[in-house]
């Protein structure tokens, strides 16, 4: 019986054997064989083009990083655009526009005849602000009040002289006696 198995499996060896590289030397011949007769086909690289240098000239020609070029141009965009948000030039100007919105601020709050007020520090004097009221250097219009701040939307130029809106708020100083 040990002699069948071994019998076996040595007849099996040898069948494995028979059937090992026939087919693989066939297959590696012919790649070495595409490999010889392939050469590759690559196109020259166009030739660079030539670079001619601007010579600037600064006599008689406008700074190109001045401040005024920039606010010149910026005038000039918003006069030919007609932008929605663009403020009104013509509008007589309230007494909070003159102030910039970091010189105010917010002492407290009152209700005056159902309508709410904040009431806004600027120096030594107080004034009262409510909603739809116009604030700040950058044509802010206030558009809520609540116990704590303020909530503003200013209308100001981006660098292409684009108006566009932020907000801004105002909120509660704390006071100096009770911590708070």
């Amino acid at each position: 019986m040990m002699l069948k198995k071994m019998c076996a499996l040595l007849a099996s060896g040898l069948l494995l054997a028979g059937c090992g590289d026939g087919d693989v030397k066939e297959v590696r011949d012919w790649m070495e064989q595409v490999k010889r007769e392939t050469t590759p086909a690559v196109k020259p690289l166009p030739e660079p083009k030539e670079f001619v240098p601007y010579a600037y000239d600064p006599e008689g020609a406008i700074e190109p990083f001045s401040e005024a070029k920039l606010l010149n141009e910026m005038q000039r965009v918003a006069a030919t655009t007609t932008n929605p948000l663009a403020p009104d030039a013509n509008r007589p100007r309230e007494v909070l526009e003159n102030y910039p919105l970091d010189t105010m601020r917010m002492v407290g709050t009152l209700q005056k005849g159902g309508v709410s007020y904040a009431l806004v520090q600027i120096d030594t004097s107080i004034h009262q602000v409510k909603a739809g009221q116009r604030i700040g250097q950058n044509h802010g219009l206030v558009t809520r009040i609540s116990e704590g701040a303020i909530d503003i939307r200013e209308v100001v130029q981006d660098a292409t002289g684009d108006w566009v809106e932020r907000k801004a708020t105002i909120e509660l100083a704390e006071s100096k006696e009770s911590g708070k």
